[in-house]
């Protein structure tokens, strides 16, 4: 296509503030008016103060867009096209608006087997991936929803489809095999009307993403501790007479104030009603001796997940046997299945090996036992037996793959759940338990 593209008139200069002085640790700009995200200097300040190394960001771009392009050569795919905003995330460490982004879905990218990279972005903002040269072209023009393009939405989707039969046909020749992870229906009839072949483009990127890079794992350490200091501010604003809001609340603006973005969920629940799990944060008051748990489930700096859990007793009294009984289960079930954790394990024997919860606390238990996690929770999901599907998950962990190991001790019927979780890295040896946040002393007396 012959239109101009902004490419070829950038305001921004991605090249400069390049001198050692000019760059924050991890090689951003040293500048605070920049369009680039990221950790603000209190998280800087933390990281170097617990002898963190911050990531280098140059490296970790290239080693995500190196992990895209080998799975597109091992699928002999021509290209992938994203709209989820994480897996635009992933390919090109930029973000724009991305809560209302996953229900509007103007953000595209297209990452060919040969490397070249195209990102359509909001057309008042086509600047905000100039931080990272690997974007070799900024568009505009990916709205396929009927918001932005009412009855004209299949007009839209149509050239969409043509502009991406073009870019192929330029860039990977008679390939026309392309994966997408996600579209509108609009959009996904205008690729096929122009002689595309659709792939799934879902697992091109969970493969992609599940082996975490060198610098990724520098970046997930260093995200872990902002977000642990933030659980921290949390703890000790956390007190009887609280709403739960109030206190969620806190880990919010931690997270926000040391660069981080969103919290996934509003999993924080507090006496009763932690039983059952999975009712949301609300406007209950917390009451003398009661238990307060959580799972953070939240979006730090650098786009990194972290997704730990803990239960809390909040009161001047003891938790009751019962209590005590419980957490002790589920921090058993955590660390004994935690052990399990080294390369050429299969996922078959992290759902029946390990420790398993007595019938009491079937009914009630977690929807895993382990998890994936990157930039949010990622593949694969590794389940309980009673909820097994032979041939879903027939893969083995290797090194550089981040799991979540959780517990849910829920009796039925119950006035509590208690709710455990690490975040933990398959090393090339076993394992690293990225997550350094305490237990309650409280419940292991």
């Amino acid at each position: 296509m012959n239109a101009p593209h902004f490419r070829d008139n950038r305001k921004i200069d991605p090249t400069r503030g390049q001198s050692s002085t000019a760059l924050m640790p991890d090689g951003s700009p040293r500048d605070n008016d920049r369009v680039e995200i990221g950790p603000t200097q209190l998280a800087f300040d933390e990281w170097a103060a617990a002898g963190l190394t911050a990531p280098n960001l140059k490296a970790m771009r290239e080693y995500r867009l190196d992990r895209i392009v080998g799975q597109l050569q091992k699928h002999d795919y021509g290209a992938v096209l994203l709209f989820d905003p994480l897996n635009i995330r992933y390919a090109t460490d930029s973000t724009n608006m991305q809560l209302w982004n996953t229900h509007n879905p103007f953000r595209a990218c297209l990452v060919t087997a040969t490397g070249y990279m195209i990102l359509w972005d909001y057309k008042n903002s086509p600047f905000l991936a100039d931080h990272n040269p690997l974007v070799r072209e900024s568009r505009s023009g990916a709205s396929m929803f009927y918001f932005a393009t009412g009855d004209r939405t299949g007009d839209a989707a149509e050239k969409f489809g043509a502009e991406i039969a073009d870019v192929m046909r330029e860039h990977v020749g008679e390939n026309k095999r392309v994966a997408v992870d996600k579209i509108m229906i609009h959009g996904l009839r205008a690729l096929e009307a122009n002689g595309l072949i659709v792939e799934e483009g879902e697992v091109v990127m969970e493969h992609a993403r599940v082996i975490k890079g060198p610098d990724e794992i520098l970046a997930m350490r260093c995200g872990m501790y902002a977000c642990e200091q933030s659980v921290l501010e949390m703890e000790k604003a956390a007190k009887p007479g609280m709403s739960e809001d109030a206190i969620w609340a806190v880990l919010h603006a931690a997270n926000i104030e040391r660069g981080g973005e969103w919290i996934e969920t509003r999993l924080l629940a507090s006496g009763p009603r932690t039983n059952p799990w999975f009712q949301e944060c609300g406007p209950r008051i917390v009451q003398n001796n009661e238990i307060l748990a959580f799972d953070t489930d939240l979006i730090g700096c650098y786009g990194i997940c972290s997704d730990i859990s803990r239960t809390w007793f909040l009161g001047d009294a003891e938790p009751t046997k019962e209590m005590k009984e419980d957490y002790q289960l589920a921090l058993e079930h955590i660390t004994t299945n935690m052990n399990l954790m080294k390369p050429g394990v299969s996922f078959r024997d992290l759902t029946f090996e390990g420790h398993q919860l007595p019938d009491l606390y079937q009914k009630q238990k977690y929807s895993c036992r382990f998890h994936g996690v990157g930039l949010c929770d990622e593949w694969p999901l590794i389940a309980y037996p009673t909820h097994y599907v032979e041939g879903a998950f027939d893969a083995v962990l290797e090194p550089g793959m981040v799991l979540c190991v959780e517990a849910l001790v829920s009796r039925e019927g119950g006035d509590f759940s208690i709710k455990l979780e690490d975040q933990v890295l398959v090393t090339e040896d076993g394992f690293e338990n990225l997550t350094r946040y305490p237990f309650d002393d409280k419940f292991l007396a």
